[in-house]
């Protein structure tokens, strides 16, 4: 078997991978990164803003569950992350407002992870494609590199003073969604790249990481029923991202939750109640301030009511709201009870009254017709539960000590985000960028060790 030796080995050419390999060969370390698919950049190709939560106070009100220590990285070290993408001559535009608490920045995630090949490849690091990862190597307890399968079938054994997971979740496989997300995850649509199938995740278990939460939840957004994804712009356009101020019904025609929290937060809500169905329900100001406007400064405008329409998705358009009760019968939903219910919030919203469930945000009721009706479901992008890590991005045994020689970083990483989000990409910028200066310092050490 052929055998190389490399400072850091990158498993995964997504965001967190491509940066911790990019920032490691500016550090100079020698750098292999390796990705099961035939191109690198992962789900941050379809993405394009970088963003969190501007204090610890603000993460702390919006993610209070998640571990401490990582929480307080990534508000302390995403200054310095929007500074590295910069510095590799990536636009990156002002800061602006992102959901109702973030702040963040809008940039090109092509340009950026295509840059990170290029300088992996031009400061001498290995960029090798197809190429799967079938074991990590464990001597006296720590781990030095991994054996890979490369495209063309053979074996490589590569040693590493350091080796980074950052294979991008397991939400791509059903096995695992349904083990650590829910029971009914494994119907869920893959809002995500398809080659983020638990590879790290079952590489670093099997070595003794340490895992977590399994009620963490997932990060994902409601998208029209009935309707597949045809193309990544897909996972933006059909997002209805407008759940924020619409009312959403179960199929016991009963509101369950405050829709105003975020869309991403009524996904995980809307998975866990019967059939994992709801009807969005918005008016005429919903539609006319949010379904057709942009979600972020910046991003086209789309017509999601529309779309859906056009695409074959369960839509209908009630003139008052009395027509409400006229739902077609085999959708499921009572019509009368869900037009009673409308009524009931807005009087009470007129009124002054808290609704039941509460609802934090926008208070005003709906009541200028016409009505647009969506039957909706969750879609997933990853799950929260993972591989745990500490903030200098090292894995994490099950008594809570370091694994040597096995960093983390990005959706394969668990103990962040715990039924709440405030950003993926930023997640795996700080933590890719914490985990290229950890196998920095590692390297270091073992060149003073052996001088």
């Amino acid at each position: 078997m052929r055998v190389e030796n490399v400072d850091l080995l990158v498993i995964g050419a997504g965001m967190a991978g491509l940066t911790a390999g990019a920032r490691a060969v500016r550090n100079g370390l020698s750098v292999m990164v390796v990705e099961i698919g035939t191109d690198v950049g992962g789900s941050a190709r379809f993405a394009g803003y970088a963003w969190t939560a501007p204090s610890h106070d603000a993460m702390d009100q919006h993610n209070p569950w998640g571990d401490t220590a990582l929480k307080r990285a990534l508000v302390d070290r995403f200054p310095e992350g929007v500074a590295w993408i910069r510095s590799l001559g990536v636009d990156v535009k002002d800061a602006q407002r992102v959901l109702s608490f973030g702040r963040g920045h809008q940039f090109d995630t092509h340009q950026y992870v295509d840059t990170c090949r290029r300088v992996v490849r031009e400061g001498g690091g290995t960029l090798l494609l197809e190429t799967c990862a079938e074991r990590l190597v464990v001597e006296d307890g720590a781990v030095t590199g991994a054996e890979l399968r490369l495209a063309d079938g053979a074996r490589m054994r590569v040693s590493a003073g350091s080796t980074l997971i950052a294979t991008g979740g397991f939400q791509g496989d059903a096995e695992l969604r349904t083990a650590h997300v829910h029971p009914r995850a494994e119907s869920m649509q893959l809002r995500s790249n398809p080659f983020s199938r638990g590879g790290g995740y079952r590489l670093a278990t099997q070595v003794g990481a340490a895992t977590g939460h399994d009620d963490a939840g997932f990060y994902g957004h409601l998208i029209p029923s009935g309707i597949s994804f045809a193309d990544p712009a897909d996972f933006v356009d059909l997002s209805l991202y407008y759940s924020e101020h619409a009312l959403l019904f179960n199929v016991r025609n009963d509101r369950f939750v405050d829709e105003t929290l975020g869309d991403h937060l009524t996904a995980m809500a809307l998975l866990e109640q019967p059939e994992s169905r709801g009807l969005l329900i918005a008016d005429a100001r919903v539609f006319r301030d949010w379904v057709v406007g942009s979600y972020v400064e910046g991003a086209v405008a789309v017509d999601k009511f529309a779309l859906a329409s056009k695409r074959g998705g369960r839509v209908g358009l009630a003139e008052d709201l009395d027509e409400l009760a006229y739902l077609p019968e085999e959708w499921g939903y009572r019509g009368d009870a869900v037009r009673d219910a409308v009524k009931l919030f807005n009087e009470d919203a007129a009124a002054g009254l808290e609704p039941v469930p509460g609802r934090r945000l926008d208070r005003l009721p709906l009541d200028e017709p016409p009505y647009y009706v969506i039957e909706t479901v969750p879609a997933i992008t990853f799950p929260f539960h993972g591989v745990r890590i500490d903030d200098r991005a090292r894995v994490l045994r099950g008594d809570g000590e370091p694994l040597h020689g096995l960093l983390a970083a990005g959706s394969d990483t668990g103990g962040l985000w715990h039924r709440a989000y405030a950003g993926g990409i930023a997640s795996a910028l700080v933590f890719g960028l914490t985990a290229a200066d950890t196998a920095t310092a590692a390297t270091a050490t073992a060149a003073q060790t052996t001088d």
